[in-house]
């Protein structure tokens, strides 16, 4: 199989290079640097082309942040790179990823030997999302079909084809990228998930989040968990219905 690594890094991310570094060596894999989109030296015309509220049911309830726009663009890169290499498969790490030694190698081994080019496997970090049925295993390391997709970007083997889906697929954009993949029926590719994880995320270690988050009132803090519970309630009942 032909498979190459993208890790994505924002340059001015200097905190976080060490730990690109750290990948590049330890990946068991050609590595490839993507530099990532920054979401905050993009122009209104450069969000406007790509970004459009409420295409999608159901709504998600929040307006995108810029640098959202940048991390759903940055993973756009790595889509590409995966078909314009001719790829069968890439691994793509967000560069605060660090892999669970041990766990990590015999969970991309089944992955890579399960892989098809339609397939979008994930690598979640949390222990209590992604369950689903067995697809396959090998000793502790289990890829399964998750019922209801997990969030968060950290880790994914994907396929060229699921590649190519994609960015067909995300032309155009309403949501983030996580919460986009959970749609998947709007995008051919079959979605599993390693378990247990073989991942962790270490943004908390190498100077926390890039994104700049102001203090909001209580009131909007309530208000927006409520539509976030309604939005999660809403992608349910809309996968259900489309099973």
């Amino acid at each position: 199989m032909k498979a190459e690594a993208f890790i994505i890094h924002l340059g001015r991310a200097e905190a976080r290079r060490p730990q690109v570094d750290r990948l590049t060596a330890t990946l068991p894999l050609p590595v490839n640097v993507v530099d990532a989109v920054d979401g905050m030296a993009l122009g209104d015309d450069e969000i406007e082309a790509v970004y459009r509220r409420h295409l999608y049911g159901p709504r998600y309830p929040f307006a995108l942040r810029k640098a959202e726009v940048g991390c759903f663009l940055s993973h756009r890169k790595a889509w590409q790179a995966i078909v314009d290499r001719g790829l069968d498969a890439g691994l793509i790490v967000e560069d605060d990823v660090e892999p669970v030694d041990g766990s990590f190698e015999a969970a991309l081994a089944l992955a890579m030997k399960t892989v098809r080019a339609g397939d979008y496997i994930r690598f979640p970090y949390r222990s209590h999302t992604d369950s689903g049925a067995e697809v396959a295993k090998a000793g502790e390391a289990t890829l399964v079909e998750p019922a209801h997709v997990g969030l968060g970007m950290q880790m994914q083997l994907v396929g060229r084809q699921a590649a190519a889906e994609l960015l067909k697929m995300t032309e155009t954009f309403d949501r983030p990228v996580d919460t986009t993949i959970q749609m998947r029926w709007r995008a051919k590719v079959r979605i599993l998930a390693v378990r247990p994880p073989a991942v962790r995320q270490i943004g908390h270690l190498l100077g926390g989040t890039i994104v700049q988050k102001k203090s909001k009132p209580l009131g909007e803090v309530l208000s927006r968990e409520v539509k976030r519970a309604w939005y999660r309630l809403a992608l349910r009942v809309a996968a259900i219905g489309r099973r």
